[in-house]
Parts: C-alpha cells; structure tokens; sequence
C-alpha cells in the first residue's frame, strides 16, 4: 500500500486467545496503514493485549467496551483522530460501531467501524439483527452528511448480485446494503474500482466464499477512492477465518502521531 493519502484496513480478529493475538499484533504492526478497524472485538484478554500494546506504542485506541457476551470495535490510528459519539446515536448494542473523527487539512472525515450482528435462520437472532441494522441507518441519517465518511467492517451482508447466490439472505439485508447507496449516500469502495471482480472474505468449511466485509466511503468523495483489495495472507495463516479489507484515498490525512513498534512496546527488556 503506498503511503501517499488516507489509509484504512479493516479485519476481522475473531475475539482472539491472548497467543494468537500476540501473532496477529506482529502482523497488524507491520502494516503500513494508519487506521486499523478491528471487528469481532470482546471484553477479552486478547482484545486488551492489542488495546495496550498499541496504545503503549502511542497509538489513538477507541475500544467501546461491549457488554457481556456481546461483541464490538476497536479502531486504532497512528494518525490524529478525535472521539466520535456515533454508537451512541445506534443505542441499541452501541459497542458494534465505534467511530473516531479525522482532523484532516481539508476539513474533518468520519472514520465509522462496524460489526453488524450474525443471524442464523432463528427468529430471535434475525429479529436481533434487523433491529440492529435499523438503528444504524437512522444513526446514519441523523449524522452530518456534509462530512465526507468512511463506514467499514464487518457488515455480515451481501450485496444482491453477490455471486454465487445466496437463496437465504433476507430482503431487509439487502435492502440495508441498497440504503447505503440510495439513502445515506456511500459508494462501496471496493466495487466502485472492480465492478466485476469475485472476491470473498470469509470461507465456509464447505469452501463457498462470502463477500462479508466491506468498505463504504461517501459518494461524493468516490472519486477519490485510489486503492481496494482484500488481503488475503491473515486468514491463509490463520491469524483469522476472515481476510482483510484495505483501501486508500487520495486525501491529505490527519497530522501524523509520534509512535514506535507496538510489538517492542509489550516485549520485557532482556536483562544480560
């Protein structure tokens, strides 16, 4: 990824054990992207392992921490950012957004990460999730759309030509990923540079492929979008059963901050 403009990845961390975070935060720390969405987030000690290093490194954390059991976002910056209240705009499960502001040169970016709930074919989890997704797009609707955003993570959605098809994603999923774009005024970004591309993030035991997490920038700065594509290395080395998402854009970003390895960060000094 290269390192001109505003840089952004989102992945899915799966609510890792303490061991595999360690494993993930040295790939995280390599990474040259200067905001990280980290999705299937738990108050847990491997959620709090990447939390301290990178925030002992210097790092911006936001981490709403979600209620027992439940799940959430963190988003972690090198680059400037400013607390964002936008989960409290959803109420309901507030800790599966979390969202941060950029100070950026040409005027502030709403950075917003999500982790939509999963249902199974149960009434009470597809009740869940739909009332989930509906305080979302009023959340979205009551936002400034003056400020150019960026909404990312996680969705557990499929845009409706998702190939293959899927005979068992309800209407209202759909229609949530269609109100991004007709509603609330996002591009998705990946799309909008590869619009006939197959690619997939997650990847069942029977090896069928979903298109499950996703980029979405405000469709006035579209034309800004300069780089997307999944990387697909976390989950081939199992850091994670989801790949990641990247993007770039060409804007300035927020004034850099002042952060060093967040791997050396958390590592004892060796005494000789």
């Amino acid at each position: 990824m290269a390192a001109s403009g505003l840089s952004l990845l989102t992945f899915n961390i799966g609510n890792p054990s303490e061991e595999r975070a360690r494993r993930q935060l040295g790939w995280l720390a390599a990474r040259d992207e200067q905001v990280l969405v980290l999705t299937e987030t738990k108050a847990s000690s491997g959620c709090q392992f990447l939390a301290d290093a990178f925030a002992a490194a210097g790092y911006d954390i936001t981490f709403p921490v979600p209620e027992p059991g439940e799940y959430g976002v963190m988003i972690i910056s090198r680059i400037q950012a400013r607390p964002d209240a936008f989960g409290d705009l959803i109420g309901y499960l507030p800790a599966r957004a979390a969202a941060i502001t950029l100070p950026t040169p040409d005027g502030p970016v709403q950075i917003i990460g999500a982790y939509v709930p999963s249902r199974d074919a149960g009434p009470e989890k597809t009740e869940r999730k739909q009332k989930w997704l509906a305080a979302c797009s009023a959340a979205l609707t009551a936002r400034d759309a003056g400020v150019p955003a960026v909404f990312l993570g996680d969705l557990n959605l499929l845009e409706p030509d998702h190939q293959p098809h899927y005979p068992f994603f309800a209407p209202f999923e759909y229609g949530f990923y269609r109100e991004l774009g007709t509603r609330h005024g996002f591009v998705d970004a990946f799309r909008y540079l590869h619009p006939d591309a197959v690619e997939h993030s997650w990847v069942g035991r029977t090896g069928d492929g979903y298109r499950y997490d996703h980029i979405f920038c405000s469709t006035a700065s579209a034309t800004s979008i300069a780089d997307c594509g999944y990387v697909h290395q976390p989950r081939e080395d199992r850091l994670s059963d989801h790949s990641a998402l990247t993007a770039r854009l060409a804007v300035r970003p927020s004034p850099a901050l002042l952060v060093s390895d967040p791997v050396a960060a958390i590592t004892p000094a060796t005494l000789f």
